[in-house]
């Protein structure tokens, strides 16, 4: 097994802080639907021959839909916690 020294790791390219309303709602949206897609596959038609298959389908038509709808519903999900939860050092009533 080959590990990577700290030299190593510290040259990989790691994209600007800026790209992180992009990166976060793709890996997001990536996971979220491999594990709800997979769920809900296995529900709908069992653990029979051909699931994976189905479910890399279903996987990929959900991915499509939810990375968007993360990329235009985020920011109003976070304005709406940032008003139900109180700031770093704000004093909680």
């Amino acid at each position: 097994m080959t590990t990577l020294s700290s030299s190593s790791r510290s040259r990989v390219r790691k994209l600007p802080s800026s790209a992180m309303g992009i990166v976060l709602p793709f890996l997001l949206s990536i996971v979220m639907t491999f594990v709800v897609s997979g769920v809900s596959t296995a529900l709908g038609i069992g653990l029979v021959e051909g699931l994976i298959g189905r479910w890399m389908r279903a996987w990929a038509f959900s991915w499509v839909i939810a990375f968007p709808v993360l990329l235009i519903a985020l920011p109003v999900v976070r304005k709406v916690a940032a008003a139900i939860v109180a700031a770093p050092g704000e004093r909680v009533r």
